[in-house]
């Protein structure tokens, strides 16, 4: 397995409705193909493909004495010069 470095990490805590616009402001940059991530003097520009891989993940975790803790994780991964066709599965209700 290859060695993983961590380029730009962010976890806070905001109300439900600032992180919709926040989702609807990363859609239309990942449309556009460039995303570029701010936080304090940390900024990383990121440059998408034509195609990505989009990893959808629900799980519970048993936090003890917080109770249940429900985490809905959204990952977008590529490769440098990958042509694979996209798949169109995946969708919202």
């Amino acid at each position: 397995m290859g060695k993983e470095v961590r380029l730009f990490k962010s976890e806070e805590r905001q109300r439900r409705v600032d992180v919709g616009a926040f989702l609807h402001q990363l859609a239309d940059k990942i449309a556009e193909g460039q995303v570029v991530l701010r936080q304090g003097t940390n900024e990383l520009a990121l440059q998408l493909p034509q195609n990505v891989i989009l990893e959808i993940q629900v799980e519970d975790e048993d936090k003890k004495q917080k109770g249940i803790q429900h985490s809905l994780e959204i990952e977008i991964k590529w490769f440098d010069n990958d042509d694979t066709p996209a798949g169109a599965s995946l969708e919202l209700g």
